[in-house]
């Protein structure tokens, strides 16, 4: 019990840094990895950990390369009028 109200503390801390999550959302879904965690094996967690770091990488980078390229398209040229 105290675990999932501390693992719907720190969801909805966490949805506050998420554009895609409320408040609600992210404290329900805190309090249900609490219950998720508790039925992995160590190999799951090191897994998902290291998935989840991984993709962040991956969107990291993709989200730089996108905004280098951005930063070089020019504008198309106004009508002259």
């Amino acid at each position: 019990m105290i675990g999932k109200i501390l693992g719907g503390i720190a969801g909805t801390k966490a949805a506050k840094h998420s554009r895609s999550v409320s408040g609600p959302g992210g404290a329900f879904l805190g309090a249900a990895s609490v219950a998720l965690l508790r039925r992995m094996s160590i190999p799951t967690l090191i897994a998902v950990t290291a998935g989840g770091y991984a993709f962040k990488k991956y969107k990291d980078r993709r989200d730089a390369e996108a905004a280098r390229r951005k930063a070089f398209e020019t504008p198309p040229a106004a009508a002259g009028g």
